[in-house]
This record gives structure tokens, sequence and C-alpha cells, in this order.
């Protein structure tokens, strides 16, 4: 009795007969699993038919409708996108324009504070120039030395006036002098309306007391018969009531 071929442990290796067969096996045992999974009224179908899904179809309206919904879509995010877009430029713009406004009125007003400092730089220095000049004309007026005499007071007189902007010339102080108190530092009227008043008029120009003291220059002596005192009281008195001393040709 010959040996089965299928005995474990058998030495030899299966032929190409037995591997067929053995295959064979393996398959009907596989399809009788499948048809035991399906229930008994059931109808029995193939894998293949139970894989198999047909294919949806769409009609060309269906396909326009959704190419329109789509390009409807892309064209409202479009707009959104151009939309947005704008936005932020027009942004942009009116930042850079608040900042360019912002900056010219910064400028304008570096500019005007630094003319306003200019201005009043050069005014000081102007002024410090005037007050140095007008200085400087005091002092020469001062250290100059003058003759003690008529043509010495009236000399002085003049650089006190000529410092001072008070007009007049030697010849118009000269002429009222001598028609006011002969040259006499020390002359007093004692018979006018002045003097009756009781504030009679003293001195080279005779120049009653309140009009002194109202005319009186600064760097001049406050005794009325001082005769640069004096001269120069009454010529910045004639100076304001009629121009000049050289108008005077009358009492005055």
């Amino acid at each position: 009795m010959p040996k089965n071929p299928f005995t474990r442990g058998h030495s030899r290796a299966l032929t190409k007969r037995h591997k067929i067969a053995v295959a064979g096996v393996a398959t009907l045992g596989a399809a009788a699993v499948a048809f035991s999974a399906v229930p008994g009224n059931a109808e029995t179908t193939t894998s293949e038919a139970a894989t198999y899904s047909a294919p949806v179809k769409y009609s060309s309206e269906q396909l326009k409708g959704l190419q329109a919904d789509v390009s409807e879509q892309l064209a409202a995010k479009a707009l959104q996108g151009k939309a947005a877009e704008a936005k932020a430029k027009a942004e942009a713009a009116a930042k850079a324009k608040a900042k360019a406004k912002a900056a010219h009125a910064a400028k304008k007003k570096a500019a005007a504070a630094a003319a306003a400092k200019k201005a009043a730089h050069a005014r000081k220095a102007k002024e410090a120039a005037s007050r140095a000049a007008h200085r400087a004309k005091l002092k020469a007026a001062v250290t100059r030395s003058y003759a003690n005499n008529l043509d010495g007071w009236i000399k002085h007189s003049l650089d006190i006036m000529k410092s001072k902007g008070i007009p007049g010339s030697y010849n118009g102080l000269y002429r009222n002098i001598m028609r006011e108190s002969s040259g006499n530092p020390n002359a007093i009227n004692n018979w006018d309306i002045n003097a009756i008043n009781g504030i009679p008029s003293k001195g080279l120009l005779q120049v009653i007391p309140p009009t002194f003291q109202a005319y009186h220059v600064a760097g001049t002596s406050w005794n009325i018969y001082d005769p640069v005192a004096n001269i120069t009281a009454a010529a910045n008195y004639a100076a304001h009531r009629y121009g000049s001393m050289d108008n005077v040709n009358s009492a005055y």
C-alpha cells in the first residue's frame, strides 16, 4: 500500500501535481467561507458584483450651474481682495498725508521759532550797540574839557544835547542866552508875571523851577543856576514846544 504524500514528516518534496491539488483545496475552503457568510434566504452574488459601484452621472445643466457658482465665488473673493487692498492703500495714503502734514507743521513752527530767535538776537545786539555808543558819547562828553565861561558852557551843553537827541545850535543858544540874561548864570527875574506868581525865571535862559524840573536832562546838575544844567533843560523844553531853541526869538 502506497504511503500518503500529505503525511507529516514525508521526506520527499511536493510534486507540481500535489501543489495544484493543495491550491484547489484552499480555494474551495475560501469559497465555502464566503457562502457560509450569506444568509440562507439571500441571493448569492459574486465578490466582483458586490464591490462594483456604477459611476455617478451629471447633466450639462448641472455642470454649468456648478461652474457658475464657482465663478461667482471666485469673483466675490476677488472683489473682496480688491476692496481690502484699496482700503489698505487708502489708509496708508491717509497716514502718509497726516505724517507729511505734521512734518510740515513742525518744520514751519521750527522755522518761525528760529526766525523769532534770530530777530530777538538781532534786536538785543542792536540795543547793546546803541547803549554802548550812547555810553561812549556820554563818556566823551564827560571827559572832554570845557572852559568855565559862556563859550564852554554852551559847548558842554551842546555835547550833552547831541547825546540825548535834543536839537539846537551854538548860535541859537547864544542868541537866546544874551537876550534873556546877557550871559549871567545867576540872573533872576523878580518883576514879570512868573515872579508875581512866586516862581521867578532863573539862570542863563531864564527857566522857571517847574519847567526846569520837568525838562531836566539826566547827567546834569539839579541846581537851576548851574549854567550847563540850565541851558540843557531850557533847550529840551524848547525842542518839545517849538521844535528847537533855534526857533525861539522872544520870550518863551
